[in-house]
């Protein structure tokens, strides 16, 4: 369109932009993903994969969508469509971030219905969670979320607080880059470092540390297979954030100054180490408890409410434990709104906070959906992880390393040896490792989830497929 131009609001200063793309990486996967595949993936022998996927594909692509949002200065799909024209390029690739785009709208609209269930989580940990077992925890889980006891008024309470999320998400995105993204996050992301040494330190003095340390830490080399280079690939593209046109967007908001590799560096650095630490706020308790290390939201709302009860001052820490991802989990949601936002508002007489209030009401219709009906929660979890978002990260990797010329991203990346590797890696070494994560991760995650048997070969890579208990 030609009337859409370059981005006016900036940055107010480098600590700021850290802070908002720390908060944006750094979300619940950092807690319950990344600490339990570690330890079941080889321990420090992921950790080694993991850390070696990060340089070679996590920070590649993210340097190269710091790029390509300040050499545009516009929204996702702004941007890379004026990338293309500006290299005589069709205008088809405007596929990639558009993707990208919807993808982040996807993720969001369950993220907000899990931060819900935080807050609710939160509020009941006031009370605390003084002698419950697996079996209560679980109960009052299903309870909570509306699966249990009285479900429609659970359900109803849960909406209740979708909507208070919702709408302070609306009301910070609402207020722009540098009054509210910007500012939200300089006061919550070092709120959330505080926190997080808080109940690393209280975990660490009254949990099981050292069997915590050797599940997380200890190599493990004969555990490492395909399935944990898979593992370390993708913790490395779904943990920093790229492939949803996140990035880009910040990136159009960047000053000249900025030195894009430095920031880059500290963004997947302090990401690496908030979730290296996370494993040290969760698991020393959960196996001073005698629980079960499992993944996935059943860590959070089932066994971390029975490890904190079985603990003297538990009580006091799981308040702080569960403000502490509500925190990750409000950097990480306004930064997901803002790529919808961004583009929204280069539209004609769209206004910024008429796009957020959009997005809002939008992402509320569709997470009331899943409030009452959680399969489509687990559908849209599937689509977004396992097909849209690698799928999206595909094509940026192949317009970054391939349509754009070395010239289009000197002026933001540089000359001589930092642009010389990058370029080699983002056009040999990512595109195929990402294309390994849209294949083989969207066949192990449709076996895994949905048990569709995969053909005898893939097995060998993948693992046996799912077999039906015996009744």
């Amino acid at each position: 369109m030609a009337g859409i131009g370059r981005k006016t609001d900036k940055w107010g200063s480098r600590f700021g932009f850290i802070m908002a793309a720390v908060g944006s990486s750094v979300g619940l996967g950092n807690f319950w993903r990344f600490p339990y595949t570690a330890g079941e993936e080889g321990g420090g022998a992921f950790i080694l994969i993991y850390m070696m996927c990060v340089l070679l594909i996590g920070l590649p692509l993210l340097m190269a969508e710091y790029a390509m949002g300040r050499k545009s200065g516009m929204s996702a799909v702004e941007g890379i469509q004026s990338l293309a024209r500006a290299e005589s390029r069709s205008q088809n690739w405007g596929i990639a971030p558009w993707i990208g785009t919807l993808t982040a709208f996807f993720i969001l609209s369950f993220y907000v219905v899990i931060s819900a269930w935080l807050i609710a989580f939160l509020i009941q940990s006031f009370g605390g969670f003084d002698g419950m077992d697996a079996a209560a925890s679980g109960q009052n889980f299903a309870d909570t979320i509306g699966q249990g006891e009285h479900p429609l008024r659970s359900k109803w309470y849960i909406l209740f607080l979708l909507a208070c999320f919702i709408g302070a998400n609306a009301f910070v995105v609402g207020r722009g880059i540098k009054g509210g993204i910007e500012k939200a996050s300089s006061i919550l992301m070092p709120a959330f470092f505080v926190m997080l040494i808080v109940v690393v330190g209280f975990s660490v003095t009254n949990g099981d540390t050292a069997r915590a340390a050797a599940f997380i830490l200890q190599p493990k080399w004969e555990d490492v297979g395909f399935g944990t280079f898979l593992a370390g690939i993708g913790q490395a593209f779904f943990s920093i954030g790229v492939g949803v046109g996140l990035m880009i967007t910040y990136g159009a908001y960047l000053s000249k100054d900025t030195d894009i590799t430095r920031s880059s560096l500290i963004v997947v650095g302090s990401d690496t180490l908030v979730a290296l630490i996370a494993g040290f706020a969760i698991f020393p308790i959960v196996f001073a408890a005698g629980l079960d290390p499992a993944g996935g939201p059943s860590l959070f709302f089932i066994s971390m409410p029975v490890a904190f009860g079985a603990i003297p001052g538990g009580a006091i820490f799981a308040s702080v434990f569960f403000a502490l991802a509500l925190f990750a989990a409000f950097t990480s949601s306004i930064s997901l709104m803002e790529v919808g936002v961004s583009w929204l508002e280069e539209r004609q007489g769209v206004t910024r906070l008429g796009a957020a209030c959009g997005m809002g009401f939008a992402l509320f219709m569709i997470g009331a959906a899943y409030v009452f009906s959680l399969e489509y929660l687990d559908f849209m979890d599937f689509m977004t992880e396992g097909l849209l978002l690698p799928l999206g990260g595909l094509l940026t990797v192949i317009f970054a390393g391939w349509v754009l010329s070395r010239e289009m991203l000197t002026s933001e990346l540089g000359e001589g040896t930092v642009m010389n590797l990058w370029r080699f890696v983002m056009r040999w070494f990512v595109p195929p490792f990402v294309g390994i994560i849209l294949v083989f991760g969207f066949m192990d995650k449709i076996q895994d989830q949905y048990h569709v048997p995969l053909p005898g070969a893939l097995t060998v890579l993948l693992g046996p497929n799912w077999v039906p208990p015996v009744e």
